[in-house]
């Protein structure tokens, strides 16, 4: 689980700065350090040219959720975002090979940043960008997983709160937002998963890749950095993400992994 071979990215746009007070050229840094380290961990990174009609579009978490060798199309919460949709689809579908499956019903609002793959089960955010029929299209797109809707209290997606440290590992913040998500989860759950409760809830968003967690770097979440010493046998790499989380999730938000087998030709 959570090993892969590709990653999709997207580069940062110069109307990024225009949601929200962002250091433009350290959002490009940050976003090149996180590109940089999935190679390192043996990723092919395709990288998309930034698109200035679309400044969210680095963002690429949002517009697909891939599972099983099938890349599923999302419907985003923000209408605005539709054209970030089709560009993703066609790399997706056209340079990495990958069937597609698309939501047809047009009041479904899905948002990649919603949905949580345990690697057995789905859990997916009802907020602000993603509704009931969302999560039921998501379900309909993968019928050998359960997919159980988690209600997000604040207009934050679910992974900016809870995301996968190790496989079965939860990550989540300390909050009060992030405490009720998590009992949530567990009360719904058809497995059992450990928890790792950060002090930030910043460094709650972290990506397991290939046998690395990647996490918020110590400048950005001390406590968190001093938490993980020693806690799993796993490699650490931290990242500084600040300026891209003003906006997005966080550090799962700027990519879609995919793993590709070479023998089916599915990723």
């Amino acid at each position: 689980m959570f090993r892969y071979t590709h990653a999709l990215v997207c580069r940062v746009p110069v109307a990024f700065r225009t949601r929200a007070e962002i250091d433009l050229e350290e959002a490009r840094r940050q976003h090149e350090s996180l590109c940089r380290c999935l190679r390192e961990l043996g990723l092919d990174v395709v990288e998309l040219p930034p698109d200035e009609q679309h400044p969210e579009c680095v963002f690429v978490e949002d517009t697909a959720v891939i599972c099983n060798g099938v890349a599923l199309i999302t419907r985003p919460g923000a209408p605005h975002r539709q054209g970030e949709v089709d560009t993703v689809r066609a790399v997706l579908k056209k340079e990495l090979g990958l069937p597609i499956v698309e939501i047809s019903d047009e009041a479904a609002k899905l948002d990649g940043g919603d949905v949580l793959f345990t690697g057995r089960e789905f859990f997916v955010g009802l907020s602000e960008w993603t509704n009931e029929a969302g999560a039921r299209a998501l379900a309909a797109s993968f019928p050998e997983f359960s997919v159980t809707p988690i209600k997000v209290s604040e207009t934050r997606h679910l992974k900016a709160l809870v995301s996968m440290a190790a496989p079965d590992v939860l990550c989540v913040g300390q909050s009060t937002a992030a405490q009720e998500v998590l009992q949530r989860i567990e009360r719904e759950a058809s497995f059992s998963y450990q928890t790792l409760t950060v002090p930030e809830d910043c460094a709650a968003n972290v990506l397991s890749v290939n046998g690395t967690l990647l996490h918020r770097c110590n400048a950005e979440a001390p406590e968190t950095c001093k938490l993980l010493e020693g806690k799993f046998e796993l490699h650490r790499r931290q990242l500084a993400a600040s300026e891209l989380a003003k906006v997005g999730t966080g550090l799962t938000s700027c990519c879609l992994l995919v793993r590709r087998t070479r023998a089916a030709r599915t990723y």
